[in-house]
């Protein structure tokens, strides 16, 4: 039996059959990236499935977090769905504001989710989102520029040879920027880059006694490092560009590397792509000296809020969209590159995805990343490109802020790191830290 036969000939992955619920209509939040997208144009399966309809609220990523934070913490109700991530699941399972995944049928295999997954979407044992794709960060390059420049991208490289490589491969006169990084203002935007890149300096949010460490040489030396790089071989405006503007700078050929989402692979290389039989793949970069390199750790998962009235209904769409029976039914429209990866160990363990250049890269940067243990030295946080604790993203937020300002050439790099000492000091302080 072909794939395509074999996936619409299993039954669906939902505990309760669609004649024993009510047919709803679930209103579901989600972040406007490519894998989400692709998701609502296949809900018409989940539908014929079971009865219920979807209403799709997508919005830019900024904006999803003000939204469904609101919502949850008020229980406002306005979603039966919501993508949400590592940072804000664990918290808002332990404050009562989700529902516990705890009674997922068999069938869908809870045990088949990548354990770092698994860890990073749980309070206390209990599961509180599912994860729709896992992922960490990594090196997308054009192969063939830097075999014009001379050079060859190692597997691990450090961020001293991203700079010479980026420094090659920039040709204003062409439009082509050496490297394209995150600038934009939000903690899971440019926060998140910034962040990492300061890890693999050796630099971290917060000593083992909650004092920010914003004054610090580590977070100088990675500021600068990263505002030189970007000044000499990014493009015009990067303090505006998150994940999609990226994105569409490198599918255009206009980008020699990216460091960004491991999930972006397989839109670097689908038809959409202008350089898409050009990319090569390798680990995100560390300092020379340091051990931790610029790699993240993030699932963009689905939860339930507890102001729903239609948990059981949002149940079967969790169940029917983080299933294996999901992966299959994108590798049979779409093909096997475009699958939502990092979430399963089974897709790790399929031949057919095993041939996907990408696979191997994005599973060893994923377990790579280490949240219990993200710096050099000790912290008293889990997380890579956040700390898990509520304050996190307002003050991260504000901090993105001055940062984006420095790459604006709205103030300096002392004046940033400044400004971002005294605020986390306010807001730690504040909160009883």
């Amino acid at each position: 039996m072909t794939l395509k036969g074999a996936f619409f000939a299993a039954s669906a992955l939902v505990s309760v059959s669609a004649t024993a619920l009510t047919a709803e209509v679930l209103t579901i939040a989600t972040v406007n990236n490519g894998d989400m997208i692709r998701m609502q144009g296949l809900t018409a399966d989940f539908t014929e499935k079971t009865g219920h309809e979807v209403n799709w609220v997508t919005l830019e990523e900024n904006v999803l977090r003000q939204r469904v934070t609101t919502d949850v913490t008020t229980k406002g109700g306005s979603f039966d769905l919501m993508t949400i991530g590592m940072y804000e699941t664990p918290i808002w399972g332990a404050n009562g504001w989700l529902v516990p995944m705890d009674d997922l049928s068999e069938e869908y295999d809870v045990d088949d989710i990548l354990p770092a997954m698994r860890n990073g979407l749980s309070h206390d044992g209990t599961l509180y989102a599912a994860p729709f794709y896992g992922e960490s960060s990594m090196i997308m390059y054009r192969t063939d520029l830097m075999e014009a420049a001379g050079l060859e991208m190692p597997d691990a490289p450090t961020w001293e040879f991203v700079r010479e490589a980026a420094l090659a491969m920039t040709d204003r006169d062409a439009g082509i920027n050496g490297i394209c990084l995150r600038g934009k203002a939000g903690w899971g935007e440019g926060g998140a880059i910034i962040t990492v890149t300061a890890n693999s300096f050796g630099a971290r949010w917060f000593d083992e006694n909650w004092t920010p460490q914003f004054d610090q040489p580590e977070w100088k030396e990675a500021l600068t490092f990263f505002v030189n790089l970007m000044n000499d071989a990014g493009p015009a405006g990067y303090a505006t560009n998150g994940f999609n503007e990226n994105l569409s700078l490198f599918q255009q050929g206009k980008c020699g590397m990216w460091i960004d989402a491991t999930v972006a692979a397989s839109f670097v290389t689908n038809d959409e792509s202008t350089v898409a039989d050009k990319v090569g793949f390798a680990l995100a970069p560390n300092h020379e000296g340091v051990e931790k390199r610029a790699n993240w750790l993030w699932a963009w998962a689905l939860a339930i809020p507890a102001g729903t009235q239609k948990a059981d209904a949002a149940k079967q769409f969790i169940e029917w969209a983080t299933s294996k029976d999901y992966i299959e039914l994108v590798a049979a429209k779409e093909g096997w590159a475009n699958v939502p990866p990092g979430a399963r160990t089974s897709l790790y363990e399929n031949p057919e995805y095993q041939k996907v250049p990408f696979a191997q890269k994005t599973l060893d940067s994923i377990l790579a990343a280490d949240p219990n243990n993200p710096t050099v030295q000790p912290v008293p946080y889990v997380g890579v490109q956040f700390v898990a604790i509520p304050e996190f993203a307002g003050i991260a937020t504000d901090v993105s802020q001055e940062f984006s300002a420095v790459y604006a050439g709205q103030q300096t790099i002392d004046e940033a790191l400044e400004k971002a000492q005294a605020l986390t000091v306010d807001a730690m302080e504040a909160a009883g830290y």
